[in-house]
């Protein structure tokens, strides 16, 4: 399959790699096409990897994900172009948070009503927006069984229930998540509370002293 990543940072590389690994022919995409830090990715990553700007990934990808800086999103997908990405399912991993004022983060306040997913669907009329994996550390997301043997959740949200259908089924049969532990809270109106315990993560991991550990529901 062909994927588009949008985002260069330790995320969009940590998810560019996995799919590599997993025999998916990868974009990594970035404000400019010479981007030397993708450019060293795709040269490490091998034949199956490639990079390029925002809207060269977004045109590749028959499927997009989106890691970017969360205050910077917006205009990544501006720049990756509507058109390229029409018609596709949009996998939102990104978190608006707010480190200016010490720990821990703050949700930037142009999210605090309106949460980044809701706004990323707002601009992408055309496209299916998925917002799943921004509640944890990135290697936990392209691999679930690194805690706990997979026994956590992943929540997800978003307008498609055939959109999140797929992409349920594609976590399980690349990154080992178990359909019982993938929990589908509704509409993309709910990324904001998938946001707003991003923050408390941040706290916890400041305890616990490592970013290898998820939410668990236990009734």
């Amino acid at each position: 399959m062909k994927i588009g990543v949008l985002g260069t940072g330790m995320v969009g590389e940590t998810l560019a790699t996995a799919l590599v690994h997993q025999g998916h022919s990868t974009c990594m995409g970035s404000r400019s096409a010479g981007n030397e830090k993708a450019a060293a990715w795709a040269k490490k990553a091998g034949p199956d990897a490639s990079h390029g700007s925002f809207a060269d990934a977004a045109d590749f990808g028959e499927l997009i994900f989106v890691a970017t800086h969360g205050g910077a999103t917006l205009h990544a997908i501006h720049m990756a172009g509507v058109d390229n990405l029409r018609g596709k399912i949009v996998i939102d991993v990104t978190n608006p948070l707010d480190f200016s004022q010490g720990m821990p983060p703050r949700i930037l306040k142009e999210y605090q009503d309106v949460s980044l997913g809701e706004q990323m669907q707002h601009a992408l009329t055309g496209s299916h927006i998925v917002k799943a994996l921004n509640t944890m550390n990135c290697q936990l997301m392209v691999d679930a069984r690194q805690v706990n043997s997979g026994d956590h959740e992943l929540f997800l949200c978003g307008d498609s229930t055939s959109a999140k259908a797929y992409v349920c089924k594609f976590l399980e049969e690349n990154f080992n998540w178990e359909s019982a532990h993938i929990r589908d809270l509704g509409g993309i109106s709910l990324a904001r509370t998938m946001e707003a315990i991003v923050p408390l993560w941040v706290v916890l991991y400041g305890h616990i002293g490592t970013g290898m550990f998820n939410y668990k529901i236990v009734r």
